[in-house]
């Protein structure tokens, strides 16, 4: 991941590529988003759906105060991994190419066009000086005329569609669990129950899932987000358990 003393040279600006082809400042943004807390979306048969670790450092730490879930419109909300003040100036941006877009045109965004956008931004960041890379990947997804979305972002500005999507500390788990385990139209509860061993499986193990922890919602077929509540999801965890 990082150059030898005599390629240093070509990480002092985003723009700037190494005689191998790399451009280091980009791969560093790539570096925090991989230390971030585990995110998670996944499609299932009537929605999409959201889930974040909010693994924190300290007891005396409100696990509410952190940000790692973001409702951007009433059926797009997106999962960060990475920089949290980078990412709260991007959904930022994202809300307002949401309200920008009712205003213009009468009717909701698209989810891939507004997965687009923030792409497009992050892609610029790399590419003129005097700029840095912003350090998050999101998880944007959610329900618009064209059926069930599910994106990721990177900080270079690629994007891809997935059904399953993992992102922070604990991806390579996470998604080699996703590939064996997920179905097409899984039903709610089995989602949720994927969602949940996922993130165990990077957890260690005489680590417990802890609920107050947890945050998960859900964009249904009526485009409209609702987040899971804490007894909801303590219901969940506890059917978990048993199996």
């Amino acid at each position: 991941m990082y150059p030898s003393p005599k390629m240093s040279a070509y990480d002092r600006a985003a723009t700037m590529f190494s005689p191998d082809g790399r451009l280091y400042q980009v791969e560093y943004a790539s570096k925090i988003v991989s230390q971030g807390t585990l995110g998670l979306g996944l499609v299932y048969d009537k929605g999409v759906l959201f889930g974040v670790d909010k693994k924190t450092s300290s007891k005396l730490l409100i696990p509410e105060s952190i940000e790692k879930l973001f409702v951007i419109d009433d059926h797009i909300a997106a999962v960060s991994s990475g920089l949290v003040g980078d990412a709260r100036r991007l959904v930022e941006i994202a809300r307002q190419k949401a309200q920008e877009n009712m205003v213009y045109y009468e009717e909701p965004i698209h989810v891939e066009t507004l997965v687009k956008e923030i792409s497009g931004i992050k892609q610029a960041f790399t590419q003129y000086g005097g700029m840095r890379p912003f350090g998050v990947s999101f998880i944007i997804g959610g329900v618009d005329e064209s059926g069930k979305r599910l994106f990721e972002t990177e900080p270079s500005g690629a994007l891809a569609e997935y059904r399953a999507i993992a992102i922070g500390a604990g991806r390579n788990e996470a998604m080699d669990l996703f590939e064996k385990e997920f179905k097409d139209e899984m039903a709610y509860d089995d989602g949720i129950a994927l969602m949940l061993k996922a993130i165990k499986k990077t957890l260690p193990e005489s680590e417990k899932l802890d609920p107050s922890r947890l945050e998960f919602g859900y964009i249904d077929l009526r485009m409209k987000y609702n987040s899971i509540p804490k007894e909801e999801m303590k219901s969940h965890l506890a059917n978990f358990s048993k199996k």
